[in-house]
């Protein structure tokens, strides 16, 4: 559980560590904390699972991973947790969700899948395939992006 000082570094920290030799101790500071507990209270968050880790944030296009596809799955009900658990294996699926179906929409299980061009994106897919046996799926390319941004405090 976090309180009011877990969410006033947090808040500080989604905005990027100082580029100092102390970026802790600088934080500490301009929130009135000692580096210790400022240390303390990340390794905490970070052992319960409210942050999943401290790292940069990558500009994804910017280092030439251009291609994305959003893979919209048809999965038997019964299947949908091993499947999901097997695609969400994959270090090149970035989000995998399932939703609830539609009348002209069969698909549950949703991949977001990033490659550095279409082609392999399309291997991905493939071994996909391949590991869980679905065979119903439509691919859906991003064309342009208008807004990406992480959630904020």
């Amino acid at each position: 559980m976090t309180d009011a000082t877990d969410l006033r570094i947090l808040k500080r920290l989604q905005h990027g560590l100082p580029l100092t030799s102390t970026p802790y101790a600088d934080v500490a500071r301009e929130l009135g904390l000692r580096e210790s507990a400022v240390r303390a209270r990340l390794g905490r968050m970070l052992k319960a699972g409210a942050i999943r880790r401290i790292s940069a944030s990558i500009a994804h296009r910017k280092v030439g991973i251009t291609a994305n596809a959003m893979c919209a799955w048809r999965v038997p009900e019964e299947r949908v947790e091993a499947v999901g658990a097997i695609m969400a294996s994959f270090p090149q699926v970035t989000h995998c969700y399932q939703r609830p179906t539609r009348p002209r929409w069969p698909y549950n299980l949703f991949t977001m899948i990033h490659g550095y061009r279409d082609a392999e994106c399309e291997a991905v897919i493939r071994q996909i395939r391949r590991a869980t046996g679905v065979k119903d799926f439509v691919v859906l390319y991003s064309q342009k992006e208008f807004k990406k941004e992480s959630i904020r405090l």
